[in-house]
Formats: structure tokens, C-alpha cells, sequence
């Protein structure tokens, strides 16, 4: 695996592997909990959304990239991130896997080479979320792994 920062012609492929990687929560975990309201207003057009996330999350000039993770040809994984060098404070906003490349060490290695990019921009503090439900376990156990430390919290959705 090598790790090598974005191009251009990585946006549809990146794009293809979040819509993967995110299907099952929209649709197997969060629309059956919800109900189809909340889903609707909240996330009814999450692959739109993430179309439209997706195309945006690199721009260096607003201290925002992105590196994508290679085996051979194919694109197995991806970070992005983005730095707040008045604050000193990094973000990893999007981490994304491809299924048979989970567990393997390219999550791991894709979040510390954003994190050694951070550093040297200057961040003295990373953020990184996920969620507290049984889709998202294996993101908290990486970030627990990497030594970041939850908080909790909890949000709450109500149909009115």
C-alpha cells in the first residue's frame, strides 16, 4: 500500500468509495431508526450530499486535503482533512475504506499520515468523530487505537 495525495482524477472514484463505505448506516441503520421523516429532512439525499462533500474536501489554499490510499491500481482508502492554523487544530473530516481493505492497516495509516501532515502545519490538536452506534464500532476502536479519547455525546431526532 503506499498513501499519495489527491488528483483530480481521484474525485469519482473517492466519491464512489464513500456512497459505499456510508450506504449501510443511511440505509440499514439510521432510515429504520428514524422513521422516513426524519430520514427525509435529515439525510433523504445523503449520496447527493456526499457528491457535493466529496468534490469540495480538497483545497489547499483553505488549508483542506486529502490522500488517497493505492494497492497496485486500485484506490483502497482515503482521508481528508482540513487545519484551523490560527487555532493550532486539525480535523480529520472524511475516512473512508474499501470493504476488503478494512482491517488491514490502511485506516491506521491513512489517519496518521494526516495527522503528520497537521503537525507539520503547525496543529498541536486533532479532532475526529464517528458514531456511538454498532455501524460505526470499528471507526471508535481505530481512534481509541490511535490514542484519541471519546466524548460523549449524544443527539437526539423527534418528528414534530
Amino acid at each position: 500500500m503506499r498513501i499519495r495525495p489527491f488528483v483530480r482524477h481521484d474525485l469519482a472514484r473517492l466519491t464512489e468509495l464513500t456512497i459505499e463505505t456510508f450506504r449501510p448506516f443511511y440505509e440499514d441503520h439510521f432510515h429504520p431508526l428514524v422513521g422516513d421523516v426524519v430520514f427525509a429532512n435529515q439525510h433523504g439525499d445523503w449520496r447527493g450530499d456526499y457528491r457535493r462533500q466529496v468534490a469540495r474536501l480538497h483545497d489547499p489554499a483553505q488549508h483542506k486535503y486529502v490522500a488517497v490510499a493505492e494497492a497496485g491500481d486500485a484506490v483502497t482508502g482515503y482521508v481528508a482533512w482540513s487545519v484551523d492554523v490560527a487555532r493550532r487544530n486539525g480535523t480529520v473530516t472524511h475516512l473512508a475504506v474499501a470493504t476488503g481493505h478494512r482491517r488491514s492497516g490502511t485506516g491506521t495509516a491513512l489517519c496518521e499520515h494526516a495527522f503528520s501532515d497537521m503537525r507539520a502545519l503547525g496543529a498541536e490538536v486533532v479532532e475526529i468523530g464517528t458514531g456511538g452506534d454498532p455501524f460505526h464500532a470499528p471507526a471508535r476502536s481505530l481512534y481509541e487505537k490511535l490514542g484519541c479519547t471519546p466524548l460523549p455525546i449524544t443527539v437526539y431526532y423527534r418528528r414534530l
